[in-house]
């Protein structure tokens, strides 16, 4: 299928499907005519690297994960592959990062806020 209709059926634009391309996220064949031909099983991959960027995933980890998957052997144990977890746990630290960060604002934006109400009164 050309990238037009890859992108009528994923909801993915032309653009990021071509980014995907460009970072090795997926591969398309070039017809005679220059077009690109995906077949159907870019469908399946561009909504798993939704899925991906969805959880904060950066395009160059999303490759790493998905080349792991690729590589894995027995499919249903997918959740065995150590690079994946490195990734997710890589996340996880970062979120919670942001996490305490975030918290820290608020606490001070209360303490802020306080302050301004008792002056007030």
């Amino acid at each position: 299928m050309e990238i037009g209709q890859l992108s009528k059926r994923t909801g993915v634009s032309v653009r990021s499907i071509r980014h995907y391309e460009k970072k090795g996220l997926i591969t398309a064949t070039r017809l005679e005519n220059g077009y690109r031909d995906f077949d159907e099983s870019a469908i399946d991959r561009i909504k798993i690297i939704q899925i991906y960027l969805g959880l904060g995933l950066t395009t160059d980890q999303i490759r790493g994960v998905l080349n792991c998957h690729d590589n894995f052997v027995y499919p249903d144990y997918e959740y065995l592959c150590e690079e994946t977890l490195e990734v997710y746990e890589e996340r996880l630290n970062e979120v919670n990062r942001n996490i305490d960060t975030l918290n820290t604002v608020k606490k001070r934006l209360e303490k802020q806020i306080n302050q301004i109400k008792k002056s007030d009164s």
